[in-house]
């Protein structure tokens, strides 16, 4: 990132909660609020005009909502990182915003100190999930909770490709796939890319997803 500062857009409704979430933020030397947005359609012109590497985003807005604009925005801007922060904490939400590509997804009640450990793991290329809405993530990423219509269709994998999508749903880093596969890290990160470009997903929450609905997450 350019001159070491995480740049990041803030898009919320209300005007108090982006003022607290700014004093926040400014209270980081290595995070700089480039941007505020108080609607979705806002939030997605101002990454035409902005440098963003992650867009904090409220879900209900008015206009286009949190999970329409991570859609748009994954879409538009696949490198722009983004992390729901909502009072929501339903299931429904929590995977929605999974699948529009979210890599992070936290609750307002969130200390400082998390919301900026959030924004660091984020930005360091991990995901990020409250411990308050843990639950709804797991339960979001079970079979008996999928959409009846499933986004992610089986694909033809390779046995390694089949053995790293399995220790990612695990939890290993690459590090500890590349020792557990006899492999280097750098070859973990290339299956890594393969995996999401033959799946459709947009990051490794994706991936979780596609495996655990076609039941690659088992042995």
């Amino acid at each position: 990132m350019n001159d070491g500062k995480i740049k990041v857009l803030i898009a919320d409704d209300h005007k108090l909660v982006r003022d607290g979430i700014k004093g926040y933020l400014e209270s980081d030397p290595d995070i700089l609020v480039v941007a505020e947005a108080d609607n979705g359609d806002d939030a997605i012109d101002l990454l035409s005009h902005y440098e963003v590497d992650l867009l904090l985003l409220d879900i209900n807005m008015p206009g286009l909502d949190g999970v329409v604009v991570a859609e748009q925005v994954k879409s538009k801007y696949p490198e722009v990182k983004v992390l729901a922060l909502t009072m929501l904490n339903e299931t429904q939400y929590v995977r929605q915003m999974l699948r529009a590509g979210a890599e992070g997804y936290l609750l307002k009640s969130c200390s400082q100190k998390e919301l900026l450990k959030a924004i660091h793991t984020i930005c360091e290329g991990e995901t990020y999930f409250g411990q308050d809405v843990m639950k709804s993530v797991m339960e979001a990423m079970t079979p008996r909770t999928k959409l009846k219509a499933p986004r992610f269709y089986p694909v033809e994998l390779t046995k390694r490709e089949k053995e790293v999508l399995k220790l990612i749903t695990r939890e290993f880093t690459n590090q500890e796939i590349a020792e557990k596969l006899f492999i280097s890290p750098r070859t973990v990160e290339v299956h890594k890319r393969n995996l999401i470009e033959k799946t459709g997903s947009k990051n490794i929450v994706g991936l979780v997803l596609y495996a655990v609905e076609n039941g690659l997450d088992k042995d």
